[in-house]
């Protein structure tokens, strides 16, 4: 069977101290069919010297830097348009691939069929030092963690580390990239993905995810972050796209979730529209 090719797009912004150790983690792949694109979005921090550092003898890693900032979603969405892989990884610069990462994904969902869209696995967490703080597998135990159809458990709870994640590229073409609007872009495009595709889970810690005070997923939880409003949006999205009564009922557990969120930080107006949408669902009609 050929091996296909791996499309691996690095983003970065003010990752300077990170970058550095993400590329090279990628460069290390046992697999050997890789295109790397690296982006830097307008980093005010000395990531584009760490990254063209990094690159010094890699004429075949692609490097876009923007003159100014876009945010994640779009400049992941200008490299994709560029990427020639069967398969793609969007990388944060201050996460990390483990050597088989990409050789494990890569056959996992070749024996696993088109059926199967997004492959995601185990990871463990490190500190800003690169110390390691834990399995995701402690919090979410893999006989817990579902696979296949997953629409309805997207929607009602978080279980996927993100950056775990591998795509074929025909759901990315199919989805149209990311939702360019939001701030963040994994859980819309998981409900979007899991409509129509299977998810395929692998129990190896392929991938550290770096735990930040200023990371996307640090920001959800502050006070009038842009990464709340976005997952109101997001949600509200997966209304329209539920299509029986379990969905249902699992849209709503995730709203209560959000809203009880909002209460404890304070966001009075969001608690509010969360409400509404509650409301909104209830009315809706399925078949059982």
């Amino acid at each position: 069977m050929t091996e296909p090719l791996v499309s691996v797009i690095c983003l970065c912004y003010n990752h300077a101290r990170y970058v550095q150790e993400a590329i090279q983690s990628v460069l290390n792949q046992t697999y050997p069919h890789i295109e790397l694109i690296v982006v830097d979005d307008a980093s005010t921090d000395e990531s584009v010297a760490a990254i063209e550092h990094a690159l010094v003898g890699r004429a075949d890693v692609q490097f876009i830097r923007h003159e100014r900032n876009v945010g994640y979603t779009r400049s992941f969405n200008k490299a994709w348009k560029q990427c020639s892989g069967e398969f793609v990884i969007d990388l944060a610069a201050d996460d990390v691939l483990r050597p088989d990462r990409i050789a494990r994904g890569v056959a996992a969902l070749q024996q696993a069929g088109p059926a199967y869209g997004i492959q995601f696995s185990d990871g463990e967490y490190i500190d800003e030092a690169g110390e390691t703080q834990g399995l995701h597998s402690i919090r979410f135990p893999h006989a817990h963690v579902p696979q296949g159809d997953v629409y309805e458990q997207v929607i009602s709870r978080y279980f996927i580390l993100s950056p775990s994640v591998m795509m074929r590229q025909s759901v990315l073409v199919a989805l149209g990239g990311y939702d360019q609007s939001l701030a963040y872009e994994d859980f819309d495009l998981w409900i979007r993905a899991a409509r129509d595709f299977k998810f395929l889970y692998l129990p190896q810690p392929l991938v550290k995810k770096r735990i930040l005070s200023s990371s996307m997923s640090a920001a959800q939880f502050a006070f009038r972050s842009p990464q709340q409003e976005t997952t109101y949006r997001v949600l509200h999205k997966a209304m329209k796209l539920n299509r029986t009564q379990r969905e249902q009922v699992a849209l709503a557990h995730r709203v209560r979730y959000e809203i009880r969120t909002c209460l404890r930080l304070g966001l009075w107006k969001l608690a509010f529209r969360y409400g509404q949408l509650l409301r909104q669902n209830k009315q809706l009609k399925y078949q059982s």
